[in-house]
């Protein structure tokens, strides 16, 4: 008998341990599936905050491009190659353009440019890019400012063949396009002489052309700092939208601080070429 109430016990004592095992197993399981869920909830939530985000970057990327394509207020007279507003923009504006870059100023130039917080654009002659010359081009164009066609070899178009002019500004654009990633927007004739054949190519190239309204930092007069600041700022061609003709040159370089300035000074707001619409 008292056996008999020994394995009694016993069986109780086994029964209640499984019982508390499995209450055990079954609150570790649900334990498992609420952390299953949680992580679940966790990870739609992640992907629901970077679809947000991404919408945002993408609303964002739009408007940049909206602006950008609404900030496109200025052209470039070909009658007298001034540049003028489309819309309301600011008509007294002057553009500065530099020549024959990168020879051996530009980075001076360019340096000087930013420093005051003004754009301009750098035509390129190809026969300057070696790979020091590269180096400039790409540099001026991650500081932001825009790099023109100057041809590659700076011929008098008008002496070449009809193959020859498509070289001059074709493989110029291949190498900057190479060197910036972006095709130039704009192109210079040598000498300002623009021939059918390379107008009807800056055409098919939706490019614009880009002549000029005055210069002078290559006349015996202007060759030195003090003289070219004072003729470029009180030159009588001086007006709304001029395009003012500069050159990679020493004493060019060292006059631009003072023209930049004497400019401003008469009013005049040096219009960023990134504004300029290409039509």
């Amino acid at each position: 008998m008292r056996n008999l109430y020994w394995i009694v016990i016993f069986c109780l004592c086994f029964l209640i341990g499984c019982e508390q095992t499995v209450d055990e197993e079954i609150d570790e399981n649900q334990l498992d599936e609420q952390h299953q869920i949680a992580n679940e909830k966790d990870e739609q939530i992640d992907e629901d905050v970077q679809g947000v985000k991404e919408d945002d970057d993408e609303r964002a990327e739009n408007v940049e491009k909206e602006e950008v394509e609404e900030s496109n207020y200025y052209r470039v007279n070909e009658a007298n190659w001034n540049i003028e507003p489309i819309d309301e923009g600011n008509e007294q504006v002057v553009l500065l353009t530099i020549d024959d870059a990168p020879a051996k100023h530009s980075m001076e130039m360019a340096e000087t440019l930013y420093t005051l917080g003004v754009n301009a654009i750098f035509f390129v002659n190809g026969h300057l890019l070696n790979e020091e010359g590269k180096e400039v081009v790409k540099r001026l164009h991650e500081m932001g400012f825009e790099i023109g066609n100057h041809t590659m070899n700076h011929p008098n178009m008008s002496e070449l063949s009809e193959e020859e002019q498509h070289f001059e500004i074709i493989e110029l654009n291949d190498i900057l396009y190479e060197i910036t990633g972006e095709y130039p927007r704009f192109y210079r004739a040598p000498f300002g002489d623009n021939t059918d054949v390379s107008n009807e190519l800056i055409e098919e190239l939706d490019m614009t052309r880009m002549n000029w309204t005055y210069g002078y930092d290559w006349e015996t007069d202007y060759l030195d700092p003090e003289p070219l600041a004072d003729i470029m700022v009180n030159a009588p061609e001086l007006q709304n939208g001029a395009n003012l003709l500069m050159h990679d040159r020493k004493w060019t370089a060292d006059a631009l601080e003072k023209i930049v300035h004497g400019l401003q000074a008469k009013g005049y707001e040096v219009v960023d070429p990134t504004l300029i619409k290409v039509e």
